[in-house]
C-alpha cells in the first residue's frame, strides 16, 4: 500500500476534529480542484479511514476499530519516530517481548540492527521483521493466528509467554482514557497483553496522541503499570500529571525530525 499524500493525512487530522468533511469545504482550504479532493477520499475510504457520504466523507465512529492495513497507515510517520526512541532504550544483549500493533511493528524495525537481542512476540509480522536480523534470536506464542493481523490469541499464546521472565516488554493500545486506563478492542488480545507485561522487569508504552480520541471496551491495565511511555507528542496535562505521580518515565519523539523531549524520569 502506498503512503498516503500530505494532504491527505491532514484530511484525515481534520474530518477527526470535525466528524464530517465536505469537497468543496477541503478544495478551498488546500486550493486544488475538486476533483482532486474527491480522489484524496476515495483513497482514504479505499483504506476504510474514512467512509464516503453524499458531498465529502465521515470520520468512523471513534469506538471503531480500524482495518489493519489502515491503522498501519494512520500516523505512520510518528510511528516511526516511536519505534525509533523506543529502540534506543533497549541495550543490546537483553531480552523483549513484543505484542500486537502497527506501532509495537515499527519498534521491531528499529531493533533489527540490535546484537545478542531475544525478541519474543504472538506478532507474525513483528517476528516476519526480526526474522532475518543478523543477531536477533526471535521466538514466536504458539495458538490461534487472527487473520486479520496475523496476532497470535488465546490461552496457548498465554500459557506461552508465561515461561519466560524478559528485561522489557513493548505492547501497544487502541486507546488510552483520561483516568489513564489502556484499553483495547479484544478480550482475547488482552489477555495475552497481560500476560506480557507480568513476565516483563520494565514494560514500555508505545502510543500515538490519537490514542487519546478514541474509545475501547476492554481494560489492559493502567497508566501506572508501565515504567516508559514512548508518545509523539506532548499528551493532556492530566496525563503528565499522571506519568509524575506514578513515575513513569514519559518520551516524546517528534515525527519526521526523529527528536525526543525526556520530560519526566523514572524515580528510585
Amino acid at each position: 500500500m502506498r503512503p498516503l499524500h500530505p494532504r491527505q493525512s491532514d484530511i484525515l487530522q481534520i474530518a477527526r476534529r470535525h466528524g464530517r468533511v465536505d469537497v468543496e469545504s477541503l478544495a478551498s482550504h488546500f486550493d486544488v480542484t475538486p476533483q482532486t479532493i474527491r480522489k484524496d477520499l476515495n483513497d482514504l475510504c479505499e483504506i476504510e479511514a474514512l467512509q464516503r457520504v453524499h458531498g465529502g466523507a465521515v470520520h468512523p465512529s471513534n469506538t471503531a476499530n480500524f482495518t489493519y492495513l489502515s491503522r498501519r497507515e494512520l500516523a505512520a510517520d510518528s510511528k516511526q519516530s516511536i519505534g525509533e526512541r523506543t529502540a534506543r532504550l533497549i541495550p543490546d544483549n537483553s531480552s523483549i517481548i513484543l505484542n500486537i500493533g502497527t506501532t509495537t511493528e515499527q519498534v521491531a524495525q528499529a531493533l533489527r540492527r540490535h546484537e545478542g537481542l531475544m525478541a519474543i512476540t504472538n506478532n507474525l509480522n513483528v517476528a516476519y521483521i526480526l526474522a532475518d536480523a543478523p543477531d536477533v534470536e526471535v521466538v514466536v506464542a504458539g495458538g490461534m493466528v487472527r487473520k486479520s493481523d496475523n496476532g497470535i490469541i488465546g490461552g496457548v499464546a498465554i500459557d506461552h509467554i508465561r515461561q519466560f521472565k524478559v528485561d522489557f516488554a513493548v505492547i501497544g493500545a487502541s486507546a488510552i482514557d483520561e483516568d489513564g486506563c489502556l484499553l483495547d478492542f479484544d478480550y482475547s488480545e488482552v489477555r495475552v497483553a497481560q500476560a506480557i507485561l507480568e513476565q516483563a522487569r520494565t514494560r514500555i508504552l508505545v502510543a500515538d496522541v490519537m490514542k487519546f480520541e478514541r474509545r475501547a471496551p476492554v481494560q489492559i491495565g493502567h497508566l501506572s503499570d508501565i515504567d516508559i511511555f514512548v508518545t509523539d507528542a506532548v499528551p493532556p496535562q492530566s496525563i503528565c500529571e499522571m506519568c509524575r505521580t506514578h513515575k513513569v518515565q514519559l518520551e516524546v519523539a517528534e515525527a519526521q525530525v526523529n527528536s525526543h523531549l525526556h520530560l519526566a524520569a523514572k524515580g528510585p
